[in-house]
């Protein structure tokens, strides 16, 4: 099979393998949708705090279960699946009271081992959720949007609350849309023109470009001078995520969606006068992902809209580089792995027990 592999920062090359043979517990998912995120980006150009190299990319995956191992039900062969890339442990603390998504011993396909940017993937079965009704394209982006949906969740955000978005990527997308869904009223700040002009036009999102005035004046104007009741950051700049400190009003909550080797800092007396708290949103958890997939197939998002650019997974290597720049318009980029058409269900000798 065709593997991808990211050999350094800025260096991928398509290399050829054995496909995998899946073992009792797990199935084999021939891939046919990657979706690149942040994560991804970050990784390719060196900036990932978790990443090492070399690497095989991608943990926005769907495609068909093709074969599965011993005791697992075998009529999950022949369905469409998405994958929840998070693999714990189950025996921490943090899995016991079920927050399996910052699991301590955590492992991420795409980040600690390697990911789906390859035509055929072994995984635990019970990571596979397979769905009736959504095409490839929407099962690879379920995580993605799961990542707002737990960021959401984790706010304990309330219907009628003003939300301000900070980082108008997929990431701060997915945060819109489910904060929308959870029935807030939403503001998108950013620099990027055409991701504003997304956000405002398809999502219905208030918006405001950082690069021609006060944040802090937007959103008090917005506010009517209360400023927000939950602050999201996905702009993955340190400067940013302090910044975003001032945006929330008194008895605000600020989540942290983003991840940088930076230390973030804050006014202490600022944050007490407005007793705000302060929360970590990492990954997601199969509630997340089950929000977002019963909103999908009911038509609440606008998940089909975000891609905006496709290629096949011969062509990544020369491609990522343009994909990984903001000024070439990409909001979500989508890899069709070869050989991964929906009405192709040719499976190699070599993939089978």
């Amino acid at each position: 099979m065709h593997v991808l592999v990211c050999e350094a920062p800025g260096k991928m090359t398509l290399e050829e393998t054995d496909a995998s043979r899946c073992g009792p517990g797990q199935a084999l998912l021939r891939i046919h949708c990657v979706g690149i995120c942040g994560t991804d980006i970050h990784a390719y150009g060196g900036r990932q705090p978790y990443f090492s190299y070399p690497r095989v990319l991608g943990h926005e995956l769907s495609g068909e279960v093709v074969a599965t191992g011993d005791d697992v039900d075998r009529s999950l062969v022949g369905q469409r699946a998405y994958v929840i890339p998070y693999l714990h442990c189950g025996q921490c603390s943090a899995c016991l009271r079920g927050r399996t998504n910052c699991c301590q011993n955590l492992e991420v396909i795409g980040v600690h081992r390697d990911g789906g940017m390859a035509e055929y993937l072994v995984v635990p079965a019970t990571h596979l959720v397979t769905s009736q009704t959504l095409s490839f394209e929407q099962l690879a982006l379920v995580e993605c949007l799961a990542i707002g949906a737990h960021a959401v969740r984790r706010s304990q955000l309330g219907d009628g609350e003003l939300v301000v978005v900070a980082g108008a990527g997929p990431i701060g997308m997915g945060v819109a849309q489910l904060a929308q869904a959870q029935g807030a009223r939403v503001m998108m700040l950013d620099n990027h023109e055409g991701r504003l002009a997304f956000c405002r036009d398809t999502l219905g999102v208030e918006t405001f470009d950082v690069a021609e005035g006060d944040s802090l004046d937007a959103i008090a104007s917005f506010s009517d001078g209360v400023m927000a009741d939950v602050v999201f950051d996905a702009t993955g700049n340190p400067q940013a995520m302090n910044r975003g400190f001032d945006f929330a009003g008194h008895g605000g909550r600020y989540v942290l969606v983003s991840v940088v080797r930076a230390d973030i800092t804050f006014n202490d007396p600022d944050f007490h006068k407005r007793e705000l708290t302060l929360l970590g949103s990492r990954n997601a958890t199969r509630e997340d992902f089950d929000r977002v997939t019963r909103l999908m197939e009911a038509g609440k998002l606008f998940e089909r809209a975000m891609i905006t650019h496709r290629a096949p997974l011969e062509d990544m290597p020369g491609i990522m580089a343009q994909w990984c720049d903001p000024t070439t318009g990409v909001i979500k980029g989508m890899v069709h792995v070869a050989g991964g058409s929906e009405t192709d269900h040719q499976t190699p000798e070599a993939a089978h027990e």
